[in-house]
């Protein structure tokens, strides 16, 4: 539900205010006092192109918001959450900034987004029931794209029809149909390379296991190759520490072994000089462990020529691996995986083609079993649709103006089903049918909407129905019946509805009357919520004209009174 309009330097407005209400909405003025304007307004917040030219003379920028009550409308929350839109008050603010120069924004609760977010947020084209149900629903004498829309009719239809849960059945299933034919055609298309794919998959295989690749191939193997490369500084190196240990005269342990012989004559005289020696004894110990460390290691040290080209070639080998199948032997041991199970799949083929095969079959079986089910409720209650909507058209002042349901079988079965419906209008027994797309009144089609509307009732998704002169052509008995069925529609649905019919206007739950002033040679616009006597006195002047007369205000009372 809308709850606020807030426009700013648009047109002939300079600042305007608008508090809606449940219920039906009435917007009444003089002609050229600017309800159209507003109209224009609430377009762009459905997310009608912006002309800079609308920006009021001397403003840099035009701003127009709207403020929506998502209470009821958790559809709508879900999508906003799915563009990172916070929604946390359950509310939703659109702003559009249209500037002079032609640069112009649109912004949902304070960030920043496109044109085509905004339309299928607050009124996608078509869809008017189901993930796609609008927040605003638009009919004026340019406004009718939903309803010459074939779709938008089939979505009517079920509406009345209560066919939505089969349709949605009837959608699911035609998804995974489409899923499977997929997987066939993909399994197919293979067929016709298979056997060079095959080969080129064994040869990839073959590669990998040849190579047979191991943890150590991602660091050690270039560590062991290091080592080989410089072996001969490091067997030099075990070398001279053997020397300074051990087999020179003056080697370390040569030199401890001597202290320790003088220990022995000196332990005779204070025997406490054991505990003093106690450290360089462990210091002996580490020396000799060091030295057989040492020469092990240096055993290991004698690689030659023919061992470190077999450890190149293979680093070589693992380095062009690396390339074409993963940076480590996890990545490259990975991909060995999916080529064996991208094997076996085209090994098996055939099998998996007569899988999918049948798989297809029982699919269209049950999505054409399902499709028909759904045409056939369609069809039982067209009947009845059509007899209600003439019946409340008839009261309408369309002057001898039917609507018929043409109902055919489509070649194929779509996501919605087999059903092609299009409302067609005659205007008289003998006429030819047009469809509603041709049809060229735009206050018509606004009537056949409205009992449409009454007919279908709606989907439990709360919206705002905008009606621009949906009661043009009309007046008595009829205008009555029109704003009967306005506030019928508005005990379910918010509606804001411009009119100049009083009969129309006292049906309103709230009435706001457009104002144009020129002050200092400039045009501007007010609005105000009319109560009381203003509205009373409103309401006369849509019977009267300008000259209110006693006759005019008491029928403007016994209207609002009824």
């Amino acid at each position: 539900m809308l709850l606020d309009l807030k426009v700013s330097n648009f047109a002939i407005i300079d600042e305007v205010s608008v508090h809606f209400k449940p219920g039906l909405n009435i917007l009444s003025g003089e002609t050229g006092a600017g309800k159209s304007i507003i109209m224009k307004s609430l377009a762009l917040l459905m997310g009608d192109k912006a002309d800079s030219r609308a920006v009021r003379q001397g403003s840099e920028h035009a701003t127009i918001e709207g403020l929506f009550d998502l209470g009821d409308r958790k559809d709508i929350i879900e999508r906003l959450k799915a563009l990172d839109i916070d929604v946390t008050e359950e509310t939703l603010v659109v702003r559009r900034t249209v500037s002079s120069n032609g640069k112009n924004r649109v912004y949902l609760n304070d960030t920043l987004t496109s044109l085509n977010s905004l339309r299928d947020i607050v009124a996608p084209l078509i869809e008017v029931t189901g993930p796609g149900s609008p927040l605003i629903e638009i009919t004026s004498q340019h406004e009718n794209k939903n309803l010459a829309s074939k779709l938008y009719q089939l979505d009517l239809l079920d509406t009345y029809a209560k066919t939505w849960a089969l349709r949605h059945e009837v959608q699911k299933s035609y998804e995974e149909l489409q899923e499977t034919r997929e997987k066939l055609n993909k399994v197919m298309g293979q067929l016709q390379w298979r056997e060079q794919r095959l080969d080129f998959l064994k040869f990839q295989r073959e590669e990998i296991k040849n190579f047979s690749p191991a943890p150590e191939d991602d660091d050690g193997l270039e560590a062991q190759i290091r080592k080989a490369r410089n072996s001969s500084q490091l067997i030099e190196f075990r070398t001279m520490a053997e020397d300074t240990l051990y087999e020179n005269e003056q080697s370390v342990l040569s030199a401890i072994h001597k202290l320790e012989q003088r220990q022995i004559y000196f332990q005779k005289i204070d025997p406490s000089i054991s505990e003093i020696f106690k450290p360089l004894e462990a210091a002996k110990a580490n020396l000799n462990e060091f030295l057989f460390a040492i020469r092990e290691y240096g055993q290991s040290l004698d690689v030659d020529t023919n061992q470190l080209d077999v450890m190149e070639k293979r680093l070589s080998d693992f380095r062009l691996l690396q390339k074409k199948y993963g940076q480590t032997t996890n990545e490259i041991l990975a991909h060995l995986n999916k080529i064996e199970t991208e094997i076996n799949e085209l090994e098996n083929a055939n099998e998996s083609i007569d899988a999918l095969q049948r798989e297809v079959s029982d699919r269209t079986a049950k999505l054409d079993k399902l499709a028909k089910k759904l045409h056939a409720e369609r069809e039982s209650s067209s009947k009845s649709l059509v007899k209600e909507v003439n019946s409340e058209l008839s009261g309408l002042n369309m002057k001898g103006l039917s609507v018929a349901l043409v109902f055919e079988d489509l070649p194929e079965v779509t996501s919605h089903g087999i059903s092609d419906v299009e409302f067609v209008t005659k205007i008289s027994k003998t006429s030819t049918p047009l469809p509603l797309a041709k049809f060229a009144s735009g206050g018509e089609l606004s009537r056949i909407l409205l009992a449409l509307k009454c007919v279908t009732g709606h989907d439990g998704k709360p919206r705002t129905y905008l009606f621009d002169e949906v009661d043009a052509g009309v007046s008595g008995e009829t205008a009555e019946k029109v704003g009967i069925k306005l506030q019928q529609i508005s005990k379910k649905q918010q509606v804001i509805c411009i009119t100049h019919l009083p009969q129309v206007a006292a049906q309103g739950n709230v009435h706001f009357y457009v104002n144009k002033k020129v002050s200092s040679g400039k045009a501007k616009m007010e609005i105000s919520e009319l109560s009381g006597k203003s509205r009373v006195q409103e309401v006369a002047r849509l019977i009267s004209g300008e000259k209110i007369t006693k006759t005019s205000l008491a029928h403007a009372e016994s209207l609002l009174t009824h």
